[in-house]
């Protein structure tokens, strides 16, 4: 596994301290956790974005609502 250098606040330290308290097994789960669930969260955000984009094109432009309708209506049930 690639080791990385970085800065953190004394907060962040005592948490990281208390990891076991916590259920991980050392200080690296805590991190690697954390910053797996941090890209989980953008990556939904990004979603939501793009999605009320899609929603609000729907919602504006007719011709995108008619070709959709028309798609949707082929859809098998």
């Amino acid at each position: 596994m690639i080791q990385a250098k970085f800065s953190l606040k004394e907060s962040h330290i005592q948490f990281i301290e208390q990891c076991n308290q916590y259920g991980f097994k050392d200080k690296s789960d805590v991190v690697r956790t954390a910053i797996d669930r941090l890209f989980a969260e953008l990556t939904q955000q990004r979603l939501r974005e793009s999605a009320a984009l899609y929603a609000d094109i729907y919602e504006e432009d007719d011709e995108t609502r008619e070709w959709t309708d028309a798609a949707l209506s082929e859809w098998p049930t």
